[in-house]
């Protein structure tokens, strides 16, 4: 095979690959939800939510953004932060005829049923992407297009670093989070063990099932029955209000650093308080932005947009768009360089992550 010749069926093998994207299936023009509802006028483009939280108003103004600027007519859906929930959701949608996508934070990364029914809608023709969090990729990849997100190990490992550089001598933490089982929470609380280092010892991983008063005592709790902790770990974004609250209220501020993920509003306001050290920081907005953005070009099989959204489809993770990362510290007194952190992460004072949010009309990320 001559190289113009090697290069033509290069092209055509990408082609293929990213129009597989759009369902893998042979026709859609005439199924439920397929390309022929999106021809035909449009079509309805859901996002669903794994639990309520202030994070998924940050979604919904990327989402209303990208609808406008599109011309589409998208809707953030809210869960009971259960897999059953998401379940019943995904039956509902296969049922509705003017759904041609869904994005989906799966609450599970492994949840079988979840997976099955992603694939159930694939088959009708609807494009189906998961963001925020994503399904077990060793099991489940096929049952979604794309990944839109955060890379969660890499932001875990950033929490990690932050933690070792406010202590530097080491220490013990616990790490709090809604639901163990999500493929975000695994990932960053791994990354967090990598980040932190040999010098820091897990003493526990607390799931709450998105339960906020249960968040609260699960801080209470590791502080009771783990007298040598000296680290809190928020991994999602009601975590570090909740821990925040309970360590002001032991007066255990001084014994305690205190990292989290996400920048829920009061969470900005402990942070201008003392009570928070610092904050890793997505991009939720981008997540609602670009999974729209992503849902258009495959129903609409727009295979420019996407190879410019994927350009590595084909390769190991190239169905992955990250939506990056920050971190925040408080304007005064953290030991926190910019240096320190991985040179992909944007590192920001709190007032001038304050300035940022005020930029996109945003009270939290």
């Amino acid at each position: 095979m001559t190289r113009s010749s090697c290069a033509r069926a290069g092209r055509f093998v990408a082609l293929g690959l990213l129009a597989c994207l759009a369902g893998c299936t042979a026709s859609t023009a005439d199924k439920p939800g397929g390309a022929g509802a999106a021809a035909a006028g449009g079509g309805r483009y859901v996002l669903l939510m794994n639990g309520n939280s202030p994070f998924w108003d940050a979604v919904r103004a990327g989402m209303d953004k990208a609808a406008a600027d599109l011309g589409v007519n998208a809707v953030l859906e809210t869960n009971d932060a259960t897999p059953a929930g998401q379940i019943e959701k995904l039956r509902q949608f296969g049922t509705q005829a003017d759904i041609v996508a869904v994005g989906i934070s799966a609450t599970d990364a492994a949840n079988v049923a979840i997976a099955d029914q992603l694939r159930k809608l694939r088959e009708k023709g609807v494009v189906v992407l998961t963001i925020d969090s994503d399904l077990d990729r060793q099991k489940f990849r096929d049952a979604r297009a794309a990944f839109v997100g955060t890379d969660n190990l890499a932001g875990g490992r950033e929490l990690g670093i932050a933690a070792k550089g406010l202590r530097p001598d080491g220490g013990a933490f616990v790490q709090f989070v809604g639901r163990t089982g999500a493929q975000n929470a695994i990932e960053r609380m791994d990354g967090f063990v990598q980040g932190a280092g040999e010098k820091f010892k897990e003493l526990d991983r607390m799931g709450d099932e998105n339960d906020r008063t249960r968040a609260r005592d699960n801080v209470r709790n590791a502080i009771r029955n783990h007298p040598d902790v000296n680290t809190l770990v928020g991994i999602w974004s009601y975590n570090a209000p909740a821990i925040a609250d309970v360590v002001r209220e032991l007066g255990k501020r001084q014994e305690m650093t205190i990292v989290a993920f996400d920048a829920e509003p009061n969470a900005i306001e402990q942070m201008g308080t003392g009570d928070i050290d610092a904050m890793i920081v997505q991009n939720p907005f981008e997540m609602g932005y670009q999974g729209i953005r992503l849902m258009q070009a495959l129903v609409n099989d727009d295979q420019a947009a996407v190879a410019e959204m994927l350009p590595n489809f084909g390769q190991p993770e190239g169905d992955i768009i990250d939506t990056g990362l920050k971190v925040v510290v408080p304007d005064e007194g953290s030991p926190l360089e910019p240096e320190q952190f991985s040179g992909k992460t944007e590192y920001l004072k709190l007032s001038d992550f304050k300035a940022w949010l005020a930029k996109y009309g945003l009270t939290g990320s």
